[in-house]
């Protein structure tokens, strides 16, 4: 990696000012002056200094971002803002969504450059968990929640694998499912002949949306958060089945 590039994605400043910085010698590799910004490093083994403070490099990152309506769950797009666009790190050109949540769906998005922890959080064999609370047009009758809770036929070549409801009022839900269909829960609410309205994610297998961020606002997750999301994706569906 170019000692410019590792330099500004541990944020000590743009490409410019870490340029500025080895003019100014405030920047070491294994203890001798960096002269060049271009100078390769090897982010694993070799040790970098700025103004005297050993810097430590991550190679994965983690962000929680309260994704807002109108933003695309993508890296680019032609015609829209992406998550990409709107999350807030020096890191943003290796971030990806993991997974998607529709235009018009606000929420939680979890979003990295670990390609094999969100293979594993997307992987039907896991079981992973998703929370959604959804606006329904209409009261859910019991043999429509039985429905949803057992499985229901949204058009696909299976129904949907069993789901968790629970009511919070008559036109607020809870749903938790484990799959990850086009357009799933509304398709599901569809196949009980109700209409959601509106759409929030608010858990993703162990972690919760954090109530301090605003639509459009993110950060990174904690220590604790990235230890939890290993665990879980490394101890589910070795047996755990559906609900």
């Amino acid at each position: 990696m170019r000692l410019d590039k590792y330099l500004s994605e541990l944020n000590i400043g743009s490409r410019s000012q870490v340029k500025t910085y080895i003019r100014q010698k405030l920047i070491k590799v294994n203890g001798e002056l960096a002269t060049k910004p271009e100078q390769k490093v090897d982010e694993t083994k070799d040790i970098i200094t700025f103004r005297g403070n050993t810097l430590q490099y991550q190679r994965y990152v983690y962000y929680m971002l309260n994704k807002p309506q109108g933003v695309v769950s993508a890296t680019q797009d032609n015609t829209a803002k992406t998550v990409v666009d709107i999350i807030d790190s020096p890191r943003k050109a290796d971030l990806f969504p993991v997974g998607r949540l529709d235009k018009d769906t606000e929420g939680l998005l979890l979003l990295t450059n670990d390609g094999e922890m969100a293979h594993d959080m997307l992987s039907p064999k896991k079981h992973v968990n998703k929370t959604y609370l959804v606006t329904i047009k209409e009261k859910l009758s019991e043999e429509a929640i039985n429905k949803l809770e057992i499985g229901v036929d949204i058009g696909d070549e299976k129904p949907t694998a069993p789901a968790m409801v629970q009511v919070q009022d008559d036109y607020h839900i809870l749903l938790t499912i484990q799959e990850g269909r086009f357009h799933q829960v509304k398709r599901m609410l569809k196949a009980v002949d109700n209409e959601v309205t509106h759409l929030k994610r608010i858990s993703f297998g162990a972690l919760t949306l954090d109530e301090k961020l605003a639509p459009g606002e993110s950060r990174e997750l904690t220590p604790q958060e990235v230890e939890l999301i290993h665990e879980e994706t490394n101890a589910t569906g070795q047996g755990s089945g559906y609900f």
